[in-house]
């Protein structure tokens, strides 16, 4: 629970590969854990995490949210809470933004809560659902009144969205590889130029 927490707050703003390195990193000298990183100087885990990049900004994040779990007595009782105050927490740790509360709510915490992301608001802006410049808690709201509550359904679309939007639905879509094309706007909109 505690590596997905970390791991969290460590891809903001970065691929995952380099999570995996800094993560690994940690796990390497045994530090990926609460007692363990509580007890890193800042510029020494600024050093191990070097690879996420941001690595100063996120060292301080991670003591906030080292700080911030010791505070509550640890993930056991952070797990007893429900799940809105439970975000409202971590919202009011510092550098911790809807997002990355809602990653470890679903990811750590198993609670049914849909994660928005810059894939979601792309994919779904360019096949016409959202405009796309909806807030993120009206985006959440939108994914959560319609779909059916469910952790492993949030955490199984949210994987997908994911995968589509980093290999398919880029920044340049790779719109002729896309198996939902037929359903998007941006694809109709853009068809000559995406043809060979």
């Amino acid at each position: 629970m505690f590596e997905i927490m970390v791991g969290a707050v460590l891809t903001q703003n970065t691929a995952w590969t380099n999570v995996e390195r800094a993560i690994g990193n940690l796990k390497s000298l045994d530090l990926l854990s609460l007692d363990a990183m509580g007890r890193l100087g800042r510029k020494e885990l600024a050093g191990l995490i070097r690879p996420a990049g941001y690595f100063n900004v996120k060292a301080q994040r991670l003591q906030n949210l080292c700080d911030f779990l010791q505070r509550q007595g640890g993930e056991a009782s952070l797990s007893r809470m429900a799940d809105g105050p439970l975000r409202e927490a971590l919202l009011e740790v510092n550098g911790v933004g809807p997002e990355t509360a809602d990653d470890i709510l679903l990811y750590a915490f198993e609670r049914p809560v849909f994660v928005i992301d810059a894939y979601t608001r792309r994919l779904f802006s360019r096949i016409g659902l959202v405009a796309g410049d909806e807030s993120y808690e009206k985006l959440r709201s939108i994914f959560e009144t319609g779909l059916e509550s469910s952790v492993d359904l949030f955490n199984e679309y949210h994987a997908l969205i994911v995968r589509h939007g980093k290999y398919i639905c880029t920044k340049k879509p790779r719109c002729i590889e896309c198996c939902i094309g037929r359903h998007c706007r941006y694809l109709s909109k853009n068809r000559q130029s995406a043809e060979p």
